[in-house]
């Protein structure tokens, strides 16, 4: 019998190793799985190697875990909203390292990794910074950069109900990332605010099949 649903996150979370490259859902804290974060932080695992939409907010989910010192790099499209005070401290001082990506090429390049694709030529950064030792090329009159696919080892991310063989669906914005990280990943550990019972998710409105998942864990705020 399939069953990926997982009693406790630390046993979800315990195969994750020192250096390994990480995916975190979530645009903004929309979506960001938090108490998976708090499970990593609580595990003191370190040199990680970050991929997310933002460098996190406040001191809350992934902020928590910079400040924590376990990431030795960040794979984002924007890190300095208004609140991403830890980031910016971690940054100035070179404790750090960023890489920059324009949002829909960072979205491009994790589908071509879930997709089994090789590097990809995107018009976005063409001529800019971004750009400097990549290869370009011309197509039909435009100029494109070729950029590499996203590929994690882990990829931690939130949907609102999973079943046992963990298909998904997502609440709202909290789908973002979600979805495309899933697929890009070796192993992908879902919070999810129900674990519901095979045949209760209506097949029109489950996103992430769960052939994309290998554990599921269902955790409440208070977790």
């Amino acid at each position: 019998m399939i069953d990926k649903s997982t009693a406790s996150l630390t046993e979800a979370l315990s195969q994750i190793k020192d250096g390994s490259t990480i995916m975190i859902g979530g645009f903004g804290t929309a979506g960001q799985p938090a108490e998976l974060i708090d499970g990593l932080i609580a595990l003191g695992i370190k040199d990680l190697v970050i991929v997310n939409n933002n460098a996190g907010n406040g001191d809350y989910g992934l902020a928590k875990l910079l400040k924590a010192g376990a990431v030795r790099k960040i794979i984002c499209s924007f890190p300095r909203q208004s609140d991403s005070w830890v980031f910016d401290e971690l940054y100035r001082a070179g404790k750090i390292e960023l890489e920059l990506v324009p949002q829909g090429n960072l979205a491009c390049r994790i589908q071509a990794a879930g997709m089994g694709l090789g590097p990809i030529y995107t018009p976005t950064g063409f001529g800019t910074l971004l750009a400097e030792g990549k290869p370009t090329m011309n197509y039909e009159g435009k100029d494109y950069v070729l950029e590499h696919p996203i590929k994690a080892d882990f990829a931690l991310i939130k949907a609102h109900q999973g079943d046992r063989w963990g298909n998904l669906v997502y609440r709202k914005s909290a789908r973002n990332f979600g979805p495309i990280m899933a697929m890009a990943a070796d192993v992908t550990i879902a919070q999810v605010s129900e674990v519901v019972e095979l045949g209760a998710l209506d097949p029109e409105h489950i996103i992430t099949a769960g052939i994309f998942v290998q554990h599921v864990v269902q955790v409440t705020p208070a977790q």
